[in-house]
């Protein structure tokens, strides 16, 4: 008999932030994410923001009044908590640089195969663009076209 997996792929990813209203209207404005629902939750509020694409996980955002902006250490050196895909990565950057965005600059991996650049959120949480020949294509969810 086979068994089936305990789990089967990553739900959400949540992101803190010392104020809800900011944070959605930041991700909503610089990183294309939609405002699925808000609600109260121990206290504090939660944000739930999905992507347009397909398979793409949901972001939660976590109202706190801890202010506490995530990154990994990484070989004494800012890691990001998490990367985000983008088909073209150059206009992207280009576009959050544009918004004021806190971005670095464009590396580029092996002979052009990957590319990544990391930017910080309105809370200064550590993010990372990235791009390369191996993403899959993917389909946008019904209700995501402008």
């Amino acid at each position: 008999m086979k068994k089936e997996l305990s789990f089967t792929r990553i739900g959400n990813v949540y992101v803190p932030t010392t104020n809800i209203e900011e944070s959605i209207e930041w991700y909503t404005r610089n990183l294309a994410f939609k405002l699925m629902n808000k609600f109260e939750d121990r206290g504090s509020y939660l944000a739930v923001l999905h992507h347009p694409h397909q398979n793409s996980i949901a972001l939660l955002l976590i109202e706190t009044h801890d202010v506490q902006s995530l990154e990994i250490t990484r070989n004494g050196s800012p890691f990001p908590i998490m990367a985000i895909h983008c088909p073209d990565i150059e206009y992207t950057h280009h576009f959050l640089k544009e918004n004021k965005v806190d971005v670095q600059d464009i590396h580029t991996l092996g002979a052009g195969e990957a590319k990544y650049f990391y930017f910080r959120d309105n809370q200064g949480n550590l993010l990372e663009a990235a791009w390369s020949i191996w993403d899959p294509k993917d389909k946008i969810k019904e209700g995501f076209r402008n």
